[in-house]
C-alpha cells in the first residue's frame, strides 16, 4: 500500500548525508513514495565525506527519481500537490535562517516555500554547529510558525561542541508521522 509522498530535501551538512541515506532508505521501504531535493551545496560539493556525483546518483538510486536541484525544479511542489510532507534532512542553519527570514534563494527554500504556501507540513531534521548560538532565534521563530514542525535534537558532544544540535535522524519516520497529522512529537529536545 502507497503511503504518502515525501519531498526529501538535503542541504549541506555533509557529515551527515549517511544518515540521511539510511533514512531515505527507510522511508523507501515502508512504502513512502519520496521525492528527492538537493540545494546546489549539497549537489555539487565535492567533500572529505563524498563526491557530489555520487550524492546525486545515490539519492536518485534510493527514490527512483531525479534530483530537484533548482527553484524552477522545486518551485512546482505547492501548486502541482507534488509531496504531502516536505522533509529537510539535513537541515543547516544557514537553511533556518533562511526559512525563518523568508529568504527563498535556493531550490530548498523554494521548496518549502512553495510547500507552505499550500499549507502542508514542512519537518525540519537540524543539523548545525551554532543551534544553541546564532541559530537559537532562528529555530525559535521556526517553532512558532505554522506547518514547520522539528524532528526532535539532542546536543551532540557537549564539551567540544556547546552550541552544536543535531536532530535524532533515528526518529525521522515516526515524526513524518506526527507532522502528516499536524502534530509536533514530542519532545522536542532531548
Amino acid at each position: 500500500m502507497k503511503k504518502a509522498t515525501i519531498g526529501f530535501a538535503m542541504c549541506g551538512s555533509f557529515c551527515t548525508f549517511s544518515k540521511a541515506f539510511e533514512q531515505m532508505q527507510k522511508l523507501v521501504d515502508s512504502g513512502y513514495d519520496v521525492i528527492p531535493i538537493m540545494s546546489k551545496n549539497a549537489c555539487s560539493t565535492d567533500t572529505r565525506f563524498g563526491r557530489a556525483e555520487e550524492t546525486v546518483k545515490k539519492a536518485e538510486k534510493i527514490t527512483g527519481k531525479k534530483v530537484l536541484k533548482t527553484s524552477v525544479d522545486t518551485e512546482p511542489i505547492g501548486p502541482k500537490d507534488m509531496c504531502d510532507l516536505l522533509l529537510i534532512a539535513p537541515c543547516t542553519g544557514n537553511t533556518l535562517a533562511k526559512l525563518s527570514l523568508g529568504v527563498t534563494d535556493t531550490s530548498v527554500t523554494m521548496a518549502a516555500k512553495s510547500h507552505l504556501r499550500v499549507q502542508k507540513p514542512v519537518l525540519l531534521c537540524v543539523a548545525t554547529n551554532d543551534a544553541l548560538g546564532a541559530s537559537a532565534q532562528n529555530i525559535g521563530r521556526l517553532l512558532n510558525t505554522k506547518n514547520i514542525y522539528f524532528v526532535p535534537l539532542k546536543q551532540d558532544d557537549p564539551i567540544k561542541k556547546p552550541n552544536s544540535l543535531v536532530a535524532d535522524f533515528g526518529k525521522i519516520e515516526k515524526s513524518v508521522e506526527y507532522a502528516l497529522v499536524k502534530t509536533q512529537i514530542q519532545p522536542v529536545f532531548e
